[in-house]
């Protein structure tokens, strides 16, 4: 293979050099490298989904009542802060790393992630004070993760020459997503010992994390000396906000409507968002120095596997969030199972997501060293595609063995795709601009699973309205209760339904009790508070809105295939070329 001059600037050059040297002195430095930017990504992924799972236990802890009026925002911003907070900082702090020095903005990450910790681990509040006290946390801790994994991508691709690239950066990637999984199974674990101790866990493993970073990481990339785009920085975070935010609200019923969609607030902050990211867009083509190089989009490896990163992102999110409502809120209930310990149960019974993840994760980046990523990214996503059509061949009540080859095989297409689309990425940027570019592809990554809740709740409120009504109302009649009240519990927001069945409560107790309902004669209330009458009131109703987000997440993943096929390819004789003309452009200069 033949490359020119231009397509190796000096900064690689200095860079490829600078490891060259560092390898010879510090034989051993990549892998520490490695094993810290790992449990940094570990931390921060492990951090983003567990409150997921846990939120039951942390609703009955701090004394909220998920159908109360306003605690609908507490729920949604427990679960949104955190990730939207990461989604619109990390650029910044990979632009901040390519400047100051990824180590830097590395380290400082891990110390803000560990004190955040012990904050989250003593919440003194109850009731609205003790949810306000999380989600502020929550939002601090997500700037200290934005800087991990801003520039934990970036510090590898530095440490690493290209024909091990893969590999390394397949591991820090698989630890990346499988924390995502992790949590949920961490912290059904936890909340069933004490709702508290969800927080605890990152507090150790932080600590010992942020010393040994200080210590031990160097700056092997090279620095682009330069000033922070202050106004790139502020219209892409104001924008990214603004549309985050929107989507967000979107998911909550406004006059009438199940969803927030005809709401002009909503509407606003989404049509705006999209209006400050335009001018993000303007901005950053007319700066001497961008926060983001938007060019790099032109690069085809970079802005293809990027959007094919998004794609991914978006289906995986929105697939875990359904698996955990549809065990939480129906299946485990009607298998016996109390809906306080649906958390723990739910994190065990997704066990096999996780160990597809991991057994493909790693396998793949090592293979897509040896034959390229174009394999690999192209038929993972073609693979989960299929198995978000296979979950609507099931019933809601499933035999668990058929659910869990599904799962387990989407697990393995998620994890054929991730490692190379990183690698290949990452590998396809300048070194002086890959502090930027780690941010964000960590951006398209993060705000994926933020607009997956947003995305893929309103559709299943949209699938719910059509059917669950009807279904309540008949239902609730069947049991002897008023046709008054019981048209009263069918007209209620179907997000509210959701959200009964995903916090574990059983909303017809919380809903007929007050009115004396229960008591009057003729009246089923055994069946009625029972944990099974409102689980399977919702199957049907469920199914009509799996039938509407999995088919939706299919198609995301098939874009992604596609995208993967046509961002190209490059093997790792053809790296080794690149390298082997790096060294003599090295010598020559």
């Amino acid at each position: 293979m033949t490359i020119q001059n231009d397509d190796l600037d000096l900064a690689d050059v200095q860079t490829i050099r600078r490891r060259m040297r560092y390898d010879r002195e510090h034989p051993h430095y990549k892998w520490i490298v490695l094993t810290n930017t790992t449990i940094g990504v570990l931390l921060s992924a492990i951090n983003a989904s567990i409150v997921l799972i846990s939120l039951p236990a942390i609703f009955r802890g701090v004394g909220l009542n998920p159908l109360a009026a306003g605690n609908v925002g507490y729920l949604l911003w427990m679960l949104m802060g955190y990730l939207l907070v990461t989604a619109v900082l990390v650029v910044m702090f990979g632009r901040l790393g390519d400047i100051y020095g990824r180590v830097k903005i590395y380290n400082l990450g891990f110390a803000v992630f560990a004190f955040t910790a012990v904050a989250l681990s003593f919440d003194p509040f109850s009731g609205g004070a003790g949810a306000m006290w999380i989600i502020i946390w929550r939002v601090f801790q997500g700037v200290g993760g934005a800087m991990l994994m801003a520039n934990s991508t970036a510090i590898l691709t530095d440490a690493f020459p290209a024909k091990q690239r893969g590999t390394a950066l397949g591991i820090n990637m698989v630890a990346a997503v499988a924390g995502s999984f992790l949590g949920l199974l961490i912290g059904g674990v936890l909340s069933e010992w004490d709702w508290r101790a969800v927080f605890w866990v990152s507090v150790p493993l932080g600590i010992i994390g942020a010393i040994w970073s200080y210590r031990s990481l160097h700056e092997v990339g090279e620095r682009t000396h330069g000033k922070v785009d202050w106004a790139g920085t502020i219209t892409f975070a104001v924008g990214l906000t603004a549309l985050l935010t929107g989507i967000t609200y979107g998911i909550q019923p406004y006059g009438g409507h199940p969803t927030g969609w005809t709401n002009p607030w909503v509407l606003a902050a989404v049509i705006g968002g999209l209006g400050g990211l335009g001018v993000f867009c303007f901005v950053e083509s007319k700066v001497a120095e961008p926060m983001f190089h938007l060019a790099l989009f032109r690069n085809r490896a970079f802005g293809l596997g990027n959007f094919a990163n998004l794609m991914v992102s978006i289906g995986r999110g929105g697939m875990q969030f359904m698996l955990i409502i549809w065990l939480q809120g129906i299946w485990l209930p009607l298998h016996g199972y109390s809906f306080e310990s649906t958390p723990l149960w739910a994190g065990i019974y997704l066990l096999p997501l996780t160990v597809g993840f991991l057994a493909a994760g790693p396998v793949s980046g090592w293979l897509s060293d040896r034959y390229g990523s174009r394999p690999f990214t192209t038929g993972g996503a073609i693979v989960a595609a299929v198995t978000f059509l296979l979950l609507l061949v099931i019933p809601v009540d499933f035999n668990y063995l058929a659910f869990a080859v599904i799962i387990l095989v989407n697990g393995i297409g998620c994890g054929l795709f991730i490692s190379p689309n990183t690698a290949a990425i990452m590998s396809s940027v300048p070194a002086a601009q890959r502090g930027a570019a780690s941010g964000m592809r960590g951006t398209l990554f993060n705000g994926g699973n933020a607009l997956s809740m947003g995305i893929f709740f309103s559709l299943m409120v949209v699938g719910l309205a059509a059917s669950l009504p009807s279904a309540l109302d008949s239902g609730l009649r069947a049991q002897g209760v008023s046709p008054g009240a019981a048209a009263d519990i069918a007209n209620m927001p179907p997000v509210a339904s959701m959200f009964a069945a995903f916090l574990g409560f059983n909303p017809i107790q919380e809903l007929l009790g007050p009115t004396g309902e229960l008591a009057k004669p003729g009246v089923n209330a055994d069946t009625l508070t029972g944990q099974e009458f409102f689980p399977h009131l919702l199957t049907g109703p469920f199914h009509t809105g799996l039938v509407v987000v999995f088919v939706s997440a299919a198609v995301m993943m098939l874009l992604a295939a596609i995208a993967s096929y046509f961002a190209g390819d490059k093997t790792i004789e053809e790296q080794e070329a690149e390298l082997a003309e790096a060294d003599e452009l090295v010598a020559a200069r």
